[in-house]
């Protein structure tokens, strides 16, 4: 996937990638739950790059795990530069996944985010850390006190949606959605278009047009926005 179609993406809400999704029959692609620790306007896109927990196992979720061959340390030093970070904590709500330690140094390796629907904890280090996260809250537990860390980089359920490694994240104030690769190129293209038409809505709307047959257009409303669309060539 090239920087070019990400840069595109990142002019595309998250809110108009759920509808172009919609016109392909993928309702699934907003995480639910996932949320900016802190919104600050940002739109993130990148490739995904998978994190998958269990529920807790006492005998293998232990502090000594962290050391281990499998571990939360070790995927992060797979993670590519670019990528977004994708973890599958079953929405578990008494843990945190990752905290200032781990955030800084995946912000270090030049992740573009990090995307849970479980917790993260340190929130202040984490702020701290300037790396971007959608998370679903905040919570002071180690993850091995309810989680298990069994791998990295296959599909994962994330916030109802299924993700694959090398789906497109695309990451805004609204939320998370997925985009399957095959489906990239369609709302790069219809997506711009979708945003260039409501743009031109919300200036209609603002000269005194009526909602019906505009939005979504009737025939005459396709023709004066063809002649707008024309006149900015």
């Amino acid at each position: 996937m090239s920087e070019a179609i990400f840069e595109i993406l990142r002019k595309v809400t998250t809110a108009t990638i759920t509808t172009m999704l919609l016109k392909k029959g993928i309702r699934r692609c907003w995480m639910n739950g996932p949320k900016p620790l802190v919104a600050q306007g940002q739109r993130i896109v990148g490739p995904a790059f998978t994190l998958r927990f269990v529920p807790v196992r006492e005998d293998l979720a232990t502090p000594e795990s962290w050391s281990k061959p499998i571990s939360t340390r070790a995927a992060i030093e797979e993670m590519p530069e670019g990528a977004v970070a994708v973890a599958d904590a079953m929405g578990v709500p008494s843990a945190g996944i990752f905290g200032d330690i781990l955030c800084t140094r995946m912000r270090k390796r030049n992740v573009a985010a990090l995307v849970t629907d479980g917790m993260v904890r340190d929130r202040a280090g984490v702020l701290r850390s300037a790396l971007p996260v959608w998370c679903a809250g905040v919570a002071a537990p180690a993850s091995v006190n309810a989680l298990t860390f069994v791998g990295w980089q296959e599909p994962i359920g994330c916030g109802g949606c299924a993700i694959f490694p090398g789906d497109v994240i695309v990451a805004d104030d609204d939320g998370v959605v997925v985009v399957p690769q095959a489906m990239v190129e369609f709302v790069v293209r219809e997506g711009v278009e979708h945003e260039l038409y409501e743009s031109w809505v919300v200036n209609e709307i603002e000269n005194g047009m009526k909602l019906p047959g505009l939005y979504p257009p009737n025939d005459g409303a396709k023709a004066r926005y063809a002649a707008w669309r024309k006149s900015r060539a």
